[in-house]
């Protein structure tokens, strides 16, 4: 289970809550000292007595006995139990990276080989062996198992993962006939709906908890390599029930469990599952044989309306987001939104975050159209977006550099797609570094530098970057950006 924050809870002790519903009552006043009879109370008319919720109670022992194991019967054969093992390279000490450390010590700095192991859950999704589960469970495993709910085990194969959503695609092998979940949409979720959560937690078997729908969503969690959209429970999750299975009353899969926030490691009440229709889309691409997970491009810079920016931009409440810039080829553009304006629902979904308006478009995935609503200077207006896969103009034009000046180094140009698969800004322009090793290592390059002259030459592409490397000269000056800060190498061969 992904641990995602620290919160400070409190607690209450000693305090009794009753909860009932008065019908058919008779007005009581008080008496007097000396017991003399009060006067006759006039009845309250009818619109003045207060409705009753409760119109019956429980009348036999099976309507006492009501419990969610029909509910448990039905999905808890499709949640699995997943063992994940991966061999991770671990360096004995920073110190050895360094050249002079190297020669003083030989190879005994060398990275020793240590195996991981990692325990988590998983859903089944089809009968033929296609399950969901989370990417921090089993992405980058070498071996994993999945073992049934009646026992039977089975290999796995990953054949799609996408950290930045926390989902992973696995197929079994060798199975069939396979017990399954449908999924539901989970855009008719309501915050007070029963939900069960059903998982592994630290590996004591399969376990059942229930809970209600807290909050939907949730998009300040980090989760995986950013953040994303959750729906929050407060079924008890604890870890090893990462991958399980969040299911309504009807037992359809709403989400998968990914994330706790917790000061102790175990539930404080406070779980966060992906949304089921982000993950139909991701089995959708796994199944066309994607091996990832491809969001539609916007290539857009925004920021939610909070009531500051709300006032300055004219509106009545702080909603939607808005537009800061967007990247030339934005399909946003192209529908004729530009900065300033705010959007404030997708297909008629409010969207309140980035990450949410983002969610509402991935889970749409590539192709077709997408009916957003925006203002502009008060007006709201309407437009269809292309919901497109990031464009490879201009080419990438990968580059690795084996001459002596930055040996070692791996280079793409800048795009829409590069800047996609490297969590790049949508605005971003230049030479992105993919890899830097040897020489490129040592002047302290690393993968996701963003080079922005060599020897005070202007990179815009790698054949630019190429021809700056020709240089002769024994003295080099790199201007890069490393998370948004310009910084400058100086190093000599």
């Amino acid at each position: 289970m992904r641990i995602v924050g620290l919160v400070l809870v409190g607690a209450l002790a000693g305090v009794g809550i009753t909860l009932g519903a008065m019908q058919n009552f008779t007005p009581v006043t008080a008496q007097s000292l000396t017991n003399t009879p009060p006067p006759a109370a006039a009845p309250l008319p009818p619109e003045r007595l207060m409705p009753t919720t409760v119109t019956q109670v429980p009348e036999s022992q099976a309507q006492v006995q009501l419990s969610f194991a029909p509910v448990v019967r039905q999905t808890a054969p499709a949640v699995v139990s997943i063992y994940a093992r991966r061999v991770v390279a671990e360096q004995q000490s920073p110190f050895f990276n360094d050249p002079f450390f190297n020669q003083l010590f030989g190879n005994r700095g060398q990275a020793t080989p240590r195996v991981q192991n990692a325990l988590g859950s998983g859903v089944i999704l089809q009968s033929d062996g296609i399950v969901v589960s989370n990417y921090h469970v089993v992405g980058d495993a070498d071996d994993i198992r999945v073992v049934l709910n009646d026992r039977r085990e089975f290999a796995a194969d990953v054949i799609l993962a996408d950290e930045e959503s926390d989902l992973a695609i696995l197929r079994l092998r060798g199975a069939s006939d396979l017990p399954a979940i449908p999924i539901a949409d989970s855009d008719g979720v309501e915050v007070g709906d029963l939900v069960l959560a059903i998982g592994n937690p630290f590996g004591v078997g399969q376990t059942v908890s229930s809970g209600i729908v807290s909050a939907l969503a949730r998009s300040g969690i980090a989760v995986g390599s950013g953040r994303g959209y959750f729906i929050q429970t407060d079924a008890a999750i604890n870890p090893g029930n990462s991958g399980g299975a969040l299911v309504d009353m009807q037992g359809h899969l709403v989400g998968i469990n990914s994330a706790i926030l917790t000061r102790s490691g175990g539930s404080n009440g406070i779980g966060f599952a992906i949304p089921a229709n982000l993950v139909s889309q991701v089995v959708a691409q796994a199944e066309s044989g994607e091996t990832h997970f491809q969001r539609p491009w916007m290539g857009v810079t925004g920021q939610a309306v909070d009531a500051t920016l709300a006032e300055a931009l004219g509106l009545g409440l702080p909603q939607g987001v808005a537009i800061a810039a967007l990247h030339p080829e934005s399909p946003l553009a192209e529908a004729g939104l530009r900065a300033g304006d705010v959007v404030l629902a997708v297909d008629g979904d409010p969207v309140n975050a980035p990450q949410e308006m983002m969610f509402r478009l991935a889970a749409r995935g590539i192709g077709g159209t997408a009916r957003l609503s925006w203002v502009r200077a008060g007006e709201r207006q309407e437009s269809d977006v292309a919901l497109i896969a990031p464009p490879e103009t201009p080419e990438r034009n990968r580059l690795t550099v084996r001459g002596v000046a930055l040996r070692g180094l791996v280079a793409e140009t800048i795009n829409p797609a590069v800047a996609a698969e490297r969590g790049l800004d949508p605005q971003a322009r230049g030479v992105v570094v993919v890899e830097a090793q040897d020489i490129a290592a040592r002047a302290g390059l690393a993968p996701g530098d963003i080079l922005l002259s060599v020897n005070r030459q202007p990179v815009p592409d790698t054949a630019a970057l190429d021809r700056a490397l020709r240089d002769p000269s024994r003295y080099w000056e790199v201007e890069l950006l490393r998370d948004g800060r310009r910084s400058l190498l100086r190093f000599r061969l």
